[in-house]
Parts: structure tokens; C-alpha cells; sequence
């Protein structure tokens, strides 16, 4: 879903050069040459076919698209040979104030959990927790409850840390400053002030892959129950520091020391989050503060420590585990793409006003990791994503090619409409100038072409739209079909007119 996005708008872009020790220096002129490239080379996800004419990929500067998509602040940290080559941050972490630095800190929104999940399986490596046991076993302040959905089948922590656990939550939207936040233990419960549903099981542990940031806050739990140790305090001491990512930290809210050069949230018209940043108790899943430096950290422990170089937190074959795709193509924490034999790890990020993305060989010690401080960073990241990918000649994040047809205005009518996505995130689909408009809750609007009667695409980013229909003809919902995973939704029913 964090890549349903589309916005306009404008601000101002500057760049400003990497002062860390062991990022590269930027004065190698080759060096220098990939960041000009990257700059000026971003790309859409989709290169339409129209009426048997091919249009040309079309770049863009990412100054352009910053302003396009009202995104005020980018950081960029791009890992080649095995090391940190360069970063770079451009615009401004507040408008019109604070630039972004390569060491500006930004949410990472769900990229916490391949991090957080990392310190959950040395704690497996240690004996503490284990991945295969009922994680009741393991919680003492709260139990998941019993479920009939369950089918009398325990959930794993594999499970939670893959999205097979059958648990609830999508995910979390945060707690505005001053606003009341909750325990965990509320949270888990769905009890005030918690603004989300219980956490609870609502599919057959195993049975099929569905991305719960609740089950990650189970995971937490398990963590609190058998440590006793503030979760902050142990993802610093076990996976951050010995990491070396010492601009990084899963308290929240953010710490004094840290907030001066902290990034401010914008929503998708480029206008500041109300209540600032918001508070995530659900650490785990979302309470991450970190910048693509320390990002680029992480990607380089993993690679070295899946070939045996480097295990300053997991063991080579703890690595190789968490690195083993299973349902949905996830490993633990971590979703697996990329050919059977250049394969590469990725997650991507969103929290109120904040959008990240991270991508990584396995192999070849290649990656990137972006940030970004607007609810429209999310397509910026990724089109930053294609131009590293192709000035670094990456084998994925190519444009996809896609052929549109055209389709009568009475079909698209038919799909005009509400589409019930995950609770509280809706498709709202409109025509607009004849093309049909598509618009996820508190996202932009973004066009769709038509690659059939009922399959459409969008543009901007890989992924298809497919209504379904009952054996009358009446549409009753639609299907997107996005990074390898189908997720349906319903169409609402229109109030009755009075």
C-alpha cells in the first residue's frame, strides 16, 4: 500500500556533500560522476505502450520530482563494493530552514522491523526465544488469546516474523504530540487509548502470507517478557552499536539530543503533520529513528555477515535463515527478491509524513537505502531506486513495459466507486478528464490505463488493479496485485438515496 501514492506541489532543492568518516570521499570524479547520474536519472516504474507506440522512458531530475511531489527533504546512502560510496542529502529537513545532511534522522516507519526482527533471532541464537514454539510459551505479561480461526494451531515466531502468523493490525498510525499513548499492553488489547483494533488471531497460523505490523508487536512483547529490558535499550545494545549505526534509535518520542537535527513530517500537499512527529509505542514494528548512513550499516553487516566476514550480531547461519524466502517470498523480517542466483533483500517504510526504502544484494555488496520526510516520498524513493539501479547496472528495478487500450466510458463507470482495501484504507475510484482516478485514504490521486476490460495499471509505480465481477456483471470488487502479493477489496455499497 505505501506505494499508492501521487501528489504535485513545489519546493526548493539543494544538496549538501557527505562529512562521514567512512563514506567515500566525494572528490573522486567517477565518484562523482554516479551522483550526478543518480541525480539527474530518476525513473518511472512503467514505460507505456499506446496505440503500438513505445514511449521512451522518461527521466527526470530529482529536483524536479521533489517539487512535483511536495517532497521537502531526501537522504540517500548508496553501498557499492561492499562499502558506503556516498551519501548525500538534499532539500531541507524543515522547509525553509534546516537542510538535510547525510546525518539528518528520519522515521524509518516498518523498516524498524527487519531490525528489531534481527534482535529477536539472537535472542533464538541464544537460546532465549525459539522459532518454532508456541509464543505463548514465551509471553508472561499478556497471552494471545484463543481463536477459533486459529484451528487448534500455535503461532510461531517464524510466523510473526515472515506475515504468516494469521495475526490482525495491518499497521499503526502513531499518537500526535498530545495525545494520551498507550502501553503496549493496551495496544495489544485494543483498549483506550490505543487507536487500533486488539491484536488477535483471524486466520489459521501457516495458512497463507497477510503483513501484520500487529504481529511484530507481539514480537516486541516476547522480547520485553524474556529480557526485561527496555526494547530501546536492547536494540542499541545488540544490534545498533555493535552495528556502528550511531545515529540511530528506536526511543520514542525522539530524544532531546537528537532533535536538532531530526527531519519534520509533511503530509502529500506538502503541508507540516499536526502534531509533528508522531509517537509509535509499537517499536518494533514502526519506532525506529535513523538515517540511510546507518541504513547502509546494516545492509553491509548483512552481507558480510551472510558470507561469513562479519557477525557482530548474527551467526552465518542465523543470517542465511533470516535471509530464506518462504510465503509471500519473506524471509524473517525481510522481503526476498531478485533471481535464484543474484537474489537481494529489501523493506520499505511509512509512517505519518515519513516514506524510506532500502534495497540489497546479497552478493555483490551493492544497495541503497533513501529517506524521505513526505507522504509523497515514497514514489521518489523508488524512482531514486530505478537511476542507482541503472547508473550501478543492477539486474532488477527496471522500468516494467506495459500496453494500454482504450475502454468505453460506460465500463469505467461501472468501477467508479469505494474499495475496501484493509480496514480503515479505502480505494476510492473516480473518472477524471475520461481516465480513471484512483485514491488510497489520506494518499494522492494517481491515473490508471487500461490493459484490459477490468485490468488497469497506474503509471507511477509497478502494480495492477483488477475489478471482479459476479455472474450478473456487477462489479463487487477489486484486486490489486502489487510486489508478488494479491489483496482484495471489496466495493462498498452505496448509501440508499433518500
Amino acid at each position: 500500500m505505501s506505494r499508492i501514492l501521487r501528489c504535485l506541489g513545489g519546493v526548493m532543492v539543494a544538496a549538501c556533500a557527505a562529512h562521514l568518516a567512512d563514506v567515500q570521499s566525494t572528490n573522486s570524479s567517477e565518484i562523482q560522476q554516479h551522483i550526478d547520474h543518480v541525480e539527474a536519472g530518476l525513473l518511472a516504474s512503467v514505460t507505456v505502450v499506446k496505440n503500438g507506440n513505445t514511449a521512451a522512458p522518461q527521466t527526470h531530475t530529482l529536483s524536479e520530482r521533489m517539487k512535483a511531489m511536495h517532497v521537502p527533504g531526501v537522504s540517500i546512502a548508496v553501498v557499492h563494493h561492499g562499502q558506503v560510496e556516498w551519501a548525500r542529502g538534499y532539500g531541507f529537513a524543515t522547509a525553509g530552514t534546516a537542510r538535510v545532511d547525510p546525518e539528518t534522522m528520519f522515521q524509518a516507519g516498518s523498516i524498524s522491523k527487519p531490525l528489531a526482527a534481527m534482535a529477536a533471532l539472537r535472542l533464538v541464537q541464544q537460546g532465549k526465544l525459539s522459532l518454532d514454539s508456541d509464543v505463548n510459551h514465551a509471553l508472561t505479561s499478556w497471552k494471545l488469546p484463543e481463536s477459533e480461526a486459529a484451528n487448534n494451531k500455535p503461532v510461531t515466531l517464524r510466523e510473526l516474523l515472515t506475515h504468516t502468523g494469521g495475526t490482525t493490525v495491518h499497521g499503526f498510525p502513531g499518537y500526535a504530540s498530545g495525545q494520551q499513548v498507550p502501553t503496549l499492553i493496551q495496544v495489544l488489547k485494543g483498549e483506550k487509548p490505543a487507536n487500533t483494533g486488539p491484536i488477535i488471531i483471524e486466520a489459521e497460523p501457516g495458512s497463507k502470507w497477510n503483513y501484520s505490523g500487529g504481529g511484530y508487536t507481539i514480537m516486541q512483547q516476547m522480547v520485553l517478557d524474556v529480557t526485561h529490558e527496555p526494547f530501546p535499550k536492547l536494540l542499541h545494545d545488540t544490534v545498533l552499536a555493535p552495528i556502528g549505526m550511531t545515529r540511530s534509535t528506536y526511543e520514542q518520542p525522539l530524544p532531546e539530543q537528537f532533535k536538532n537535527n531530526a527531519a519534520t513530517p509533511y503530509d502529500e500537499d506538502g503541508k507540516p503533520i499536526a502534531g509533528g512527529a508522531h509517537t509509535y509505542p509499537e517499536m518494533a514494528a514502526a519506532g525506529l529513528w535513523t538515517t540511510p548512513t546507518d541504513l547502509a550499516r546494516y545492509i553491509i553487516e548483512v552481507q558480510n555477515s551472510l558470507a561469513g566476514k562479519s557477525n557482530k550480531v548474527l551467526s552465518r547461519s542465523m543470517t542465511k535463515q533470516m535471509l530464506t524466502p518462504g510465503q509471500g517470498e519473506w524471509g524473517l523480517g525481510l522481503e526476498m527478491n531478485g533471481s535464484e542466483t543474484d537474489p537481494y533483500f529489501s523493506h520499505n517504510g511509512v509512517n505519518e509524513g515519513f516514506q524510506a526504502l532500502f534495497v540489497a544484494y546479497e552478493a555483490n555488496g551493492d544497495g541503497a537505502a533513501i529517506m524521505t520526510n513526505s507522504m509523497g516520498g515514497g514514489e521518489v524513493a523508488s524512482e531514486v531506486m530505478r537511476s542507482i539501479s541503472a547508473e550501478y547496472h543492477w539486474p532488477d528495478w527496471k522500468p516494467t513495459v506495459r500496453r494500454a487500450i482504450d475502454v468505453d466510458s460506460r465500463t469505467l463507470g461501472s468501477y467508479v466507486g469505494n474499495y475496501e482495501l484493509a480496514p480503515k484504507f479505502i480505494l476510492a475510484v473516480t473518472i477524471e478528464g475520461g481516465q480513471l482516478v484512483v485514491q488510497g485514504t489520506g494518499q494522492a490521486k494517481f491515473n490508471v490505463d487500461a490493459e484490459s476490460s477490468t485490468v488497469f495499471f497506474p503509471e507511477a509505480f509497478d502494480a495492477e488493479i483488477e475489478f471482479t465481477k459476479d455472474d450478473k456483471g456487477s462489479v463487487t470488487g477489486l484486486i490489486l496485485h502489487q510486489g508478488g502479493h494479491d489483496s482484495k477489496a471489496p466495493k462498498q455499497q452505496a448509501p440508499p438515496t433518500q
